[in-house]
């Protein structure tokens, strides 16, 4: 139980501590910008967070928004309706996680042999569409999606509070959720059960792929370019948000409000040591760090029980 609050508890006294710390980081400027920061990784890890569970891995959702930022980008500079372009992202990153998860269930290959070769796979395609180069000529409209406001609240707030509601009722609520908890848990118990394990195996990562694919989108609006080198070790990130979390790489655990709990710790860490004046490699350290402690307290957990 203590372990399940412990990001909870880390959160808290982490957002208390940078109140006192730095008078900057309390300001309505400073937390917007917080959200809109971190809301990028939360959209990313919500779909690894499905993956996990299903005792999987996806190490090229860093190359997948790429690609997915990118062709939407394209699109959008061709004419292409902002909505429009805007599902042309989501669809890339859709496809990809298909791609993943056929391979992954008609090949059988570990997931992180298939995840790591597409990574490559896809950031090599999504430099030779883009010969490298950025996609500027993006509608002006276009930056709502990752820097308006509605209600005086950040655009991605809302965004990103339906993809989680989304993805907490597919997880608790619906029979790929329980599947997926089941495959994670133990494959061949879930096989000998009757479940289709290919199937919602494939699923998973499709909608992991989808996510991601948004979450490029979003990517390209800060940036209000379509970036081919965008992306770059947010895979990290995102499996630290879920593990920091409380998931488990082993499968079969995890929970949207601990990633959201995990993914908010990073971005306060990362926030914090920039108000700071904490150098950025020592950042990526820490970020390392705190991945590994959280492993360990699983590992330690789970040798308890058994």
């Amino acid at each position: 139980m203590i372990q399940r609050l412990l990001p909870f508890f880390s959160l808290i006294f982490l957002f208390l501590f940078l109140s006192v710390a730095s008078p900057h980081f309390l300001t309505n400027t400073n937390l917007s910008s917080v959200v809109r920061q971190t809301a990028v990784i939360n959209i990313m890890a919500l779909g690894m967070t499905m993956i996990i569970v299903a005792g999987g891995i996806d190490l090229s959702v860093g190359s997948v928004l790429a690609l997915g930022g990118l062709m939407g980008a394209m699109a959008l500079e061709k004419g292409v309706p902002i909505p429009l372009g805007v599902l042309c992202g989501v669809g890339v990153g859709l496809a990809c996680g298909l791609t993943n998860g056929f391979l992954i269930t008609r090949l059988r290959i570990e997931p992180f042999i298939v995840t790591l070769g597409m990574m490559g796979i896809v950031r090599g395609v999504t430099l030779i569409i883009s010969n490298g180069l950025p996609v500027h000529r993006i509608p002006s409209g276009f930056s709502f999606l990752g820097e308006g406001n509605v209600l005086g609240v950040p655009f991605v707030l809302w965004i990103l509070v339906g993809c989680a509601l989304l993805v907490h009722f597919l997880l608790e609520h619906t029979r790929l959720g329980r599947y997926a908890y089941a495959i994670g848990s133990n494959p061949e118990a879930a096989r000998y059960a009757g479940i289709p394990v290919r199937f919602h195996t494939a699923a998973v990562y499709a909608i992991g792929g989808a996510l991601t694919g948004l979450a490029g989108m979003i990517e390209a609006s800060r940036l209000m370019t379509g970036q081919p080198t965008a992306g770059q070790g947010y895979e990290l990130q995102a499996i630290a948000a879920v593990v920091i979390g409380g998931g488990s790489l082993h499968g079969g655990e995890g929970s949207v409000v601990g990633t959201l709990m995990g993914a908010f710790i990073m971005g306060l860490l990362s926030n914090g040591s920039d108000l700071l004046g904490v150098s950025p490699y020592l950042q990526q350290a820490m970020i390392g760090a705190v991945i590994i402690l959280a492993v360990t307290v699983d590992e330690f957990r789970k040798r308890k029980v058994g």
